[in-house]
């Protein structure tokens, strides 16, 4: 038995036969045994090309741009941008007490769980920031 069994949903004729190609899958699984299934239907995540770019904005912006006096990495500019990006759009974030009593914590929606229109659209606040603030990215594919 293979352990997962993953299809992309493009069109609700596709779709259509692609659930019931789903089905037969479960019901031998389920009818062999003890097995239980998860079903899961979402939009599809951000795609590895739109990943590439998202890093190499923000690598490029890490190399080239201070922000509150300093360089920092691409991790630290990840959340800046993603949490102005989060609030730009009427997403929440919190901003917490730290469970250790020292300081603030950030609490924002992770980029790894971005759809692909969420993606192209912190994407797009990127260049739009990165405009805004005379940094020019380099071409990117």
């Amino acid at each position: 038995m293979s352990e997962r069994l993953t299809m992309s949903l493009y069109n609700a004729q596709q779709a259509h036969q692609a659930i019931k190609t789903a089905w037969h899958h479960a019901k031998g699984w389920l009818t062999a045994g003890d097995t239980r299934l998860t079903l899961e239907i979402r939009p599809e995540k951000r795609s590895d090309a739109e990943n590439r770019m998202l890093h190499s904005m923000l690598g490029h912006i890490s190399k080239t741009h201070e922000w509150a006096g300093k360089k920092h990495s691409i991790d630290v500019w990840k959340r800046l941008l993603t949490a102005a990006w989060c609030r730009a759009t009427g997403e929440p974030v919190e901003l917490l007490p730290a469970l250790d009593g020292n300081g603030v914590d950030i609490v924002f929606k992770k980029t790894s769980q971005l759809s692909r229109k969420e993606c192209a659209d912190l994407i797009e606040f990127i260049f739009a920031w990165s405009a805004d603030n005379g940094i020019e990215l380099p071409h990117m594919d």
